[in-house]
């Protein structure tokens, strides 16, 4: 099993920054892959960005690529993701979620291939 745990939402303007962490516990592994996802009121969970643990390959949303920026601390097995030119668009939970697979290529933008996930964290982008 695998425990993540996320931080760092909360309140901010438009075009403003926050920073979210998902610490991760457990049986992780450096095959893994670590996405973010985000569910606004009333819509499906969507894929935000995503990176492969093993070498750091990145996957991004168009909706966010270019503002959006996803990296790791090794030692800490912690995975962030760093949002600046934040839109009320942005709105919504922001959950952190593991993927087991061992695969290649880019991460995987698919809810359905991510087995655990975190309890979520709660960003509101004001306009």
């Amino acid at each position: 099993q695998v425990q993540l745990v996320e931080s760092g939402g909360g309140l901010v303007q438009t075009g403003g920054s926050l920073r979210l962490s998902c610490a991760a516990s457990g049986r992780f592994y450096s095959t893994y892959a670590m996405g973010w996802f985000r569910e606004a009121p009333g819509k499906e969970r969507e894929f935000v960005a995503a990176m492969r643990w093993s070498d750091g390959s990145t996957n991004y949303a168009d909706s966010v690529k270019g503002r959006f920026t996803i990296s790791r601390d090794n030692a800490k097995v912690t995975v962030y993701l760093q949002m600046n030119s934040l839109k009320p668009e942005d709105t919504g939970v922001y959950y952190c979620a593991a993927d087991k697979r061992t695969s290649v290529g880019l991460p995987s933008g698919l809810k359905e291939d991510y087995d655990y996930w975190g309890q979520g964290t709660q960003v509101t982008v004001s306009s």
